[in-house]
């Protein structure tokens, strides 16, 4: 036996060792870090392929964020409560705790226990839902700024829609407006490291990136661990927040896929809500720490809707979001309805929406019959099965990619934001999303699902049964990974 043949034998031996240990560790180590159906997913791959799946675990496999970030938000998180007790106490009636029936005061009450903000009336609330009618009231806004302007958003792209608001931007900035501009590192990637950023700054106008992906990572975030809200605030007045991006609603891309999008316009005190999220986020990306007295001034009602703002992500002691919706679906009396471009629910969701069923509840998913991601849209479509067999009508949108992100439950309560009803979203990603309170408020969203579903298809048992062999390969080995998608 030669001297290179006993190396290799040593070389596979020490390899098959070290493989057994990485198995060994990950039986015993991952289930105390995860919940069951996630740490089944990582030992699924870990156990099939031990060196890339302890590789990918040790980039993927834990949302907690670095140490800086955590303090920051703690910190914020402190100083917030202390504006929320100041404004507890402000004499403007309905300004903090609305009456509501107590249905909604139960949702009400949950949000703010969860997201730490409260339901606040006084409001005016008008929903866009095209890409073009929001950037032109977004640049609109800004033209006509006086003070301040502040962006916070996942995608922004130099194209011919972003290019507007950027335009309206750098004049704002001109005139000496405060532009502040938060976009996520992964997200608005192509515009963060352009010179067209370099030339806006030069400018006048602030850009900061949100949770920066770098190879060296003490400081920086693992990179699908994204800041994924949407807001835009204009002189502490005007707010704009929900499912667009500043983007062209094509995406760039050359299939002709259109994205459908559903944005709120606020004014009131709601506003300030949405300015506190801003607020804390510009602090913990940048270190700097926005003026906040105004929060607790005067109160300025601009109409009469009740809503709520809900922030989400990994920086809370639990998934915000996910605990409202499940609360909502088992709570509702008469039907949910909910849109969403990607759909992979946990067993609670799940479970959620068998109690309603049960209950007689009608419960209608509205989704996309084409998925612009391809290993996400088998996984959503693992778990049509399931639905169709609790009796959920399933509708597949046929005019675009459908990816506005809504819940409205019977006639009185609906959500509205940035969070897809998937796990991701749930847990990983920080969201933004708005509850709005009562009929009225909720007349507007009803009619854009009505719609929604008017451009869809109803997907049938006997449909679904007739799909392809390979279609169900693909959907049984991405729902085993779902709980990492």
């Amino acid at each position: 036996m030669t001297f290179g043949h006993e190396l290799s034998l040593v070389f596979w031996a020490g390899f098959d060792i070290v493989s057994f240990t990485i198995r060994l560790l990950s039986l015993v180590l991952i289930p105390r870090r995860h919940s069951p159906a996630t740490a089944t997913a990582w030992l699924l791959v870990i156990l099939l392929w031990p060196w890339p799946g302890l590789i990918a675990y040790s980039l993927l496999g834990t949302n907690v964020l670095p140490s800086r970030r955590l303090e920051r938000h703690n910190g914020a998180l402190s100083h917030f409560q202390d504006i929320r007790e100041r404004l507890r106490k402000h004499d403007v009636p309905g300004a903090v705790r609305p009456a509501l029936p107590p249905s909604l005061a139960a949702t009400a009450s949950l949000a703010e226990n969860l997201g730490y903000l409260t339901a606040v009336e006084g409001n005016s609330v008008t929903c866009v839902t095209t890409a073009e009618d929001f950037i032109d009231s977004l640049a609109d806004e800004i033209d006509h700024a006086k003070s301040e302007v502040s962006l916070l958003y996942y995608i922004f792209n130099d194209d011919t829609n972003g290019r507007k608001v950027i335009d309206a931007c750098r004049r704002a900035a001109r005139r000496g407006v405060t532009v502040r501009m938060l976009l996520d590192s992964v997200g608005s990637r192509a515009f963060l490291r352009s010179a067209l950023r370099r030339d806006i700054m030069r400018d006048g106008v602030l850009v900061a990136e949100a949770l920066p992906v770098r190879f060296y990572r003490v400081k920086a975030a693992r990179f699908d661990l994204r800041n994924h809200r949407k807001l835009a605030l204009i002189d502490r007045k005007v707010a704009f927040t929900g499912s667009h991006n500043v983007t062209e609603p094509g995406y760039g891309r050359f299939d002709g896929l259109i994205w459908k999008d559903v944005t709120l316009r606020l004014e009131g005190p709601v506003v300030r809500q949405l300015e506190s999220v801003f607020i804390e986020d510009w602090y913990v990306e940048t270190g700097e720490m926005l003026d906040t007295p105004h929060l607790f001034g005067p109160v300025p009602f601009s109409g009469d809707a009740c809503v709520q703002t809900v922030p989400s992500g990994p920086s809370y002691p639990t998934e915000n979001y996910q605990r409202l919706i499940i609360a909502s679906i088992i709570s509702a009396q008469q039907q949910v309805t909910i849109t969403t471009p990607y759909l992979i629910p946990d067993e609670g969701m799940l479970q959620a929406v068998e109690v309603a069923r049960l209950r007689g509840v009608r419960v209608r998913l509205v989704i996309p019959a084409k998925s612009d991601q391809i290993i996400v849209g088998y996984a959503s479509r693992a778990y049509y099965g399931e639905f169709l067999r609790r009796g959920v009508d399933i509708w597949l949108y046929n005019k675009g990619l459908l990816h506005s992100k809504t819940m409205t439950v019977d006639d009185n309560l609906g959500f509205v934001g940035s969070s897809n009803f998937d796990i991701r979203s749930f847990s990983l990603n920080f969201e933004i999303n708005m509850i709005l309170y009562g009929v009225r408020e909720n007349l507007a969203l009803h009619r854009i699902q009505g719609l929604y579903i008017c451009s869809s298809h109803r997907l049938t048992a006997d449909e679904w049964q007739k799909r392809g062999h390979a279609s169900m390969a693909l959907e049984s080995v991405t729902k085993l990974l779902s709980p990492l998608l």
